[in-house]
C-alpha cells in the first residue's frame, strides 16, 4: 500500500457499508483482520479506505455501497486534503464536459499511463479555457498551463508547473487516479457539471465554518437584478455562486478574483463546467483592492458578496489611488471601497448589485460618500432583504443597486425597499418566491419609468434631495411609509377574530375538574429499567450534525416550536428523531417532555436531549410523556450542581399498567398537550394584537374610540 493513500474516518467506514458508528466499533473489536489505523488521533483513527473496501468486500458488505459515497470518501480522505482533491477531480471533469473522446483515450490503461497522459491532454484545454483575453480587454490572468501560468495573479491548478513538476510518471497525480475513475464513473450517471456541484457542495457544507458563502436564491435574485450581460465580474467570487448565477448566455465573459487561491481555483472549474467551450473564464488570485487582476476591465455587470467589517483592507496604501472617485473611505468604510472598485470596473450604463451589511447604509463615517452616489445618481436602489437571508443570519441584510451613470440625472430618486416582512421562523431562510417577486416587480417598474409609486410598508422612491440631510441614512425602513389606514385595521381584526377562536378552543380543551381519589399505589419502573429490558430505546443527543439538517434543540422542546439550530457537521454519528419518539432536556429542572409529530420527525437531537423510542407493543409514547412530566416525579430524578440542575433520565418512574391502561392515560395527557399548545398559540395572538395596536395608536392609522 502507498504511503499516501486515501485515508477514512469510522464514520466514513459506516456510511460506506451502510450502518451506524456503533457497528464499526463492533466489527474493530470482534474482527481481528478488520485493518489497523493508519493515521487520526486515538479517539478518532482513520484507515487506509483501499484495506477498508477489500475487508469489507470480504464480508460482503460493500456490495450496494452507493458510487456518490464511494467518490465523496475519496475526496474527503485524499493525502492531499480534499481542496486539492476536488480540483484534481475538476481537471478530469472539464476533459470529460470538453473532450470526452480526450478522456477515454487518456483513460484507457493503467493508472501510470493516466497519470502521466493527463497534463499533456489538459495543458491545451486549460489555456484555451482560462487563460484567453476576449473583448473586454481584462489582464492576462491565467489558470493553469500556458501563459499566463507565470503572472503573478495565475490561479495555479494541478497541471501548473507550481504544484505538478513535470515527470514521466507525474507522482503527485498518481494517488489521485482511482478518484479521477470513480469521478469519470460519476459523471456517466450524473453528468461532469452535476457531478462537480455534488462534489463541492458536500465539500462546503461539511466545511461551514471555512468559508462566507452567498445561498443560491440570493445570487440569482442579484443576477437578475443586474440584468443580462456579456461580460461580468465578481471581485470577491469566492467559489463562483454569484457568477454561476449570471452565466445564462453564448459568448459570455466572466472574469473572476479572489484572495484564496483555493476559491479562485474552484471557481475557474466550476464557470468552466458551467459555460459552453470555447468560452473563456478569467480568473485570478490576489487581493482586489490592493492588486486588481483587472485594471482596464469594464464589464456589463459587477456582481459582488465583499467580506464585511475588514479593518486591513488598504486604506493606508490606497489613499491616491482613481478608484475613489466619490471620496476616500474611511478606515471603517471597507464595503465603501468595494462599492467604488464596483463602479471604476464597469462600462457605462453597467450595472452592479452589492450585499451590504445594513450598518453602511447609515454609519456617520460613511455620509459623505452615499450623499456623492446619490447627487450623481450612482446609487439607484437599496433594498433591505429578510433576515436570515444570508449569513450572518441574524442581522437583516441589504443589496445595492449601482449604474455606472452616462450623464447626471435631473431629478433623481432612489429605490428603497424593505422585504422584511417575508422573514419565516427557523433556518429555513425567507419566502424567497415572494421576495423574488416583490423585488425584482419593484425594480423593474422603477428601472423603466425612474420613479415608483409608494407601496406602503414595502418600497417607495425618494428623490435624492429629501435624503441629503446631515445623516444621508439609507435604511429603507426610516423611509417607507406605513400600512395604510385599511390595511392596518383590516390585519389587526383579523388577529383579534384569530385571537377568539384560539381562545374558544381553549376553553373546548379546559380539562374538566377531576374527581377526588386517594392517591394510587401502581407498581413503579423505571426508565433505566425499561431500557434494559428492551421496552425502549434511549439515545442522548450530540455534537454534530447533518448538512442542511435542523436541529431539535432545548430551547424548541421547552417553547414547543419547529426545529431552529444547527451543528457542525462532523464524524460523529446524529440521532435522528422519528414519530413517537419522547424528548427530554436535561438541563433547567423543568418537567417537560415532548412527543415527536410528523412535522417534527427527521430533525437532529440536539445537545442536553435525551430521546426515549419506546417499543410500540409494550409502551405508549403518550403514556410514557405524560408520565415524565410528573413535578415530583422530576424532583427526585434531579441532581443539583452550583449553578445548574440536571436530570437523571434513567431514574424517572412510571407506573407498570397494562397496554390499554396505558392508552386511556395516554388520550388524556395528549390532550392536555393540545391545550398547551393551544394557549402557547393564544399568547402569541395575543402579543400581536397588543403590538398591532400601540403602532396603530402611535401612527394614526387607529382612533381611540
Amino acid at each position: 500500500m502507498q504511503d499516501n493513500a486515501t485515508e477514512v474516518t469510522a464514520a466514513g467506514i459506516a456510511r460506506l457499508a451502510g450502518v451506524g458508528r456503533a457497528a464499526v466499533s463492533n466489527w474493530r473489536r470482534r474482527h481481528a483482520d478488520f485493518p489497523k489505523p493508519v493515521g487520526g488521533t486515538e479517539t478518532s483513527p482513520s484507515f487506509a479506505l483501499t484495506e477498508v473496501e477489500d475487508w469489507l468486500r470480504r464480508q460482503g458488505k460493500l456490495a450496494e455501497v452507493p458510487l456518490r459515497e464511494r467518490v465523496w470518501q475519496q475526496i474527503s480522505g485524499h493525502p492531499e486534503g480534499p481542496v486539492t482533491a476536488l480540483l484534481h477531480a475538476g481537471c478530469a471533469l472539464l476533459l470529460i464536459h470538453d473532450r470526452p473522446t480526450d478522456w477515454l483515450h487518456v483513460s484507457a490503461g493503467s493508472d501510470e499511463r493516466l497519470a502521466a497522459m493527463l497534463p499533456g491532454a489538459l495543458g491545451p484545454l486549460i489555456a484555451g479555457r482560462f487563460n484567453g483575453v476576449g473583448g473586454g480587454g481584462g489582464a492576462s490572468a491565467g489558470v493553469g498551463a500556458g501563459g499566463g501560468v507565470n503572472s503573478p495573479n495565475a490561479v495555479h491548478t494541478p497541471t501548473s508547473p507550481h504544484l505538478l513538476p513535470s515527470t514521466p510518471l507525474s507522482p503527485h497525480l498518481l494517488p489521485s487516479t482511482p478518484l479521477l475513475r470513480g469521478v469519470a464513473e460519476l459523471a456517466a450517471e450524473l453528468g461532469a457539471r452535476q457531478t462537480f456541484e455534488f462534489l463541492l457542495g458536500r465539500h462546503l457544507d461539511a466545511n461551514p465554518r471555512q468559508y462566507t458563502l452567498t445561498p443560491a436564491e440570493l445570487a440569482a435574485l442579484m443576477a437578475r437584478l443586474a440584468g443580462p450581460a456579456r461580460t461580468v465580474l465578481d471581485p470577491a467570487c469566492g467559489t463562483g455562486a454569484l457568477l454561476r448565477a449570471a452565466a445564462s448566455r453564448p459568448e459570455q465573459e466572466l472574469y473572476a478574483q479572489d484572495s484564496a487561491p483555493d476559491l479562485a481555483a474552484l471557481a475557474a472549474f466550476r464557470l468552466a463546467l458551467h459555460t459552453p467551450p470555447p468560452d473563456a473564464v478569467r480568473a485570478a488570485v490576489g487581493d482586489t483592492l490592493r492588486a486588481d487582476a483587472f485594471p482596464e476591465l469594464r464589464a456589463d455587470a459587477v456582481l459582488c458578496h465583499p467580506p464585511f467589517n475588514e479593518r486591513n483592507w488598504g486604506h493606508d496604501e490606497l489613499a491616491y489611488d482613481p478608484r475613489w472617485e466619490y471620496g476616500f473611505p474611511a478606515r471603517t468604510e471597507s464595503e465603501l471601497a468595494w462599492v467604488q472598485h464596483a463602479l471604476a470596473r464597469l462600462a457605462d450604463g453597467g450595472t452592479a448589485v452589492l450585499l451590504m451589511p445594513p450598518a453602511a447604509a447609515s454609519r456617520r463615517s460613511g455620509r459623505r460618500i452615499r450623499a456623492d452616489l446619490l447627487r450623481r445618481g450612482a446609487l439607484k436602489a437599496v433594498v433591505a432583504l429578510p433576515v436570515g437571508a444570508a449569513p450572518p443570519y441574524n442581522i437583516p441584510l441589504h443589496l445595492w443597486v449601482l449604474r455606472r451613470p452616462d450623464r447626471a440625472p435631473a431629478q433623481p430618486e432612489v429605490l428603497l425597499a424593505d422585504m422584511g416582512q417575508f422573514a419565516t421562523e427557523g433556518r429555513g431562510g425567507p419566502d424567497w418566491r415572494a421576495v423574488r417577486e416583490a423585488v425584482l416587480d419593484a425594480w423593474q417598474d422603477f428601472d423603466r419609468a425612474g420613479t415608483l409609486a409608494e407601496r406602503p410598508g414595502l418600497a417607495r422612491s425618494v428623490p435624492v434631495i429629501e435624503l441629503l440631510d446631515d445623516d444621508v441614512d439609507l435604511a429603507p425602513a426610516r423611509h417607507l411609509p406605513p400600512p395604510t389606514e385599511a390595511d392596518g385595521a383590516e390585519a389587526l381584526v383579523d388577529v383579534r377574530e384569530r385571537l377568539g377562536e384560539t381562545l374558544r378552543l381553549t376553553a373546548d380543551l379546559t380539562p374538566p375538574p377531576a374527581a377526588p381519589a386517594r392517591p394510587a399505589r401502581w407498581p413503579l419502573t423505571t426508565v433505566g429499567e425499561l431500557a434494559r429490558g428492551g421496552a425502549l430505546v434511549m439515545r442522548t443527543g450530540g455534537n454534530g450534525g447533518h448538512a442542511r439538517v435542523p436541529v431539535l434543540t432545548d430551547t424548541d422542546v421547552l417553547a414547543g416550536t419547529a426545529p431552529s439550530g444547527t451543528l457542525p457537521p462532523s464524524d460523529e454519528e446524529a440521532v435522528l428523531t422519528e414519530a413517537g419518539d419522547v424528548v427530554v432536556p436535561v438541563l433547567g429542572g423543568g418537567a417537560v417532555a415532548r412527543v415527536i409529530d410528523e412535522a417534527t420527525a427527521g430533525a437532529v437531537l440536539g445537545r442536553s436531549l435525551v430521546l426515549l423510542r419506546p417499543d410500540g407493543t409494550a409502551l405508549d409514547p403518550w403514556f410514557l410523556a405524560g408520565f415524565l412530566r410528573g413535578t415530583a416525579n422530576n424532583r427526585q430524578a434531579s441532581s443539583y450542581a452550583s449553578t445548574a440542575t440536571r436530570l437523571d433520565v434513567r431514574r424517572l418512574q412510571l407506573p407498570r399498567l397494562p397496554l390499554d391502561e396505558q392508552r386511556r392515560y395516554g388520550a388524556r395527557f395528549r390532550a392536555l398537550d393540545e391545550f398547551e399548545r393551544a394557549l402557547r398559540h393564544a399568547g402569541r395572538l395575543g402579543d400581536q394584537l397588543v403590538r398591532g395596536m400601540y403602532d396603530g395608536l402611535t401612527d394614526g392609522t387607529v382612533a381611540p374610540g
